[in-house]
């Protein structure tokens, strides 16, 4: 079942590695959150990769695909509150204040987010803090796990174990 409202928008913008959107995909669902993929995608979501990573679930999932990210801005909510993941980024994702409904964006495995969109909202972009300075980044689905329940953790309060998506 789909909510009303999502929890929060994971957009991922070119995604590349078929088993990262699945996981993605089912993270989503397991916590109510929105996906959106923008693309050109680095992969077809018939691949059995991506159906296999997100099990039995994928149609289930509450996935919005999108053309390129000139489309996807053109159809954004003006009032949107975007948050841009990056490793190039000083503010740790703790850091932020979350709201339901927020729209967390994160980049392709290869090359993170598109410059220009960094440069346009730096007042927006977001790291997930790590402890070595000699690994360069995290698994893409691992980031938006690891922020999208930051963000969980902040608009549930803490419900005993139970989310209340």
């Amino acid at each position: 079942m789909v909510p009303l409202r999502p929890t929060f928008h994971v957009v991922l913008v070119e995604p590349e590695i078929p088993p990262n959107t699945g996981s993605v995909g089912r993270l989503c669902l397991g916590t109510g959150a929105r996906l959106h993929l923008v693309g050109p995608l680095g992969f077809s979501l018939d691949d059995r990769t991506v159906r296999r990573a997100g099990l039995d679930y994928w149609q289930q999932v509450d996935c919005h695909q999108w053309e390129s990210l000139e489309v996807f801005f053109g159809a954004l909510p003006t009032d949107a509150r975007t948050f841009f993941l990056s490793t190039k980024a000083t503010r740790a994702h703790w850091d932020v204040k979350f709201e339901r409904g927020d729209w967390l964006f994160f980049g392709c495995e290869t090359r993170g987010l598109p410059e220009s969109l960094l440069e346009q909202n730096q007042a927006s972009m977001l790291r997930v803090p790590m402890c070595r300075d000699s690994t360069r980044s995290l698994n893409l689905a691992t980031s938006v796990a690891i922020v999208l329940y930051e963000g969980l953790r902040q608009i549930d309060g803490g419900s005993e174990g139970n989310l209340t998506c």
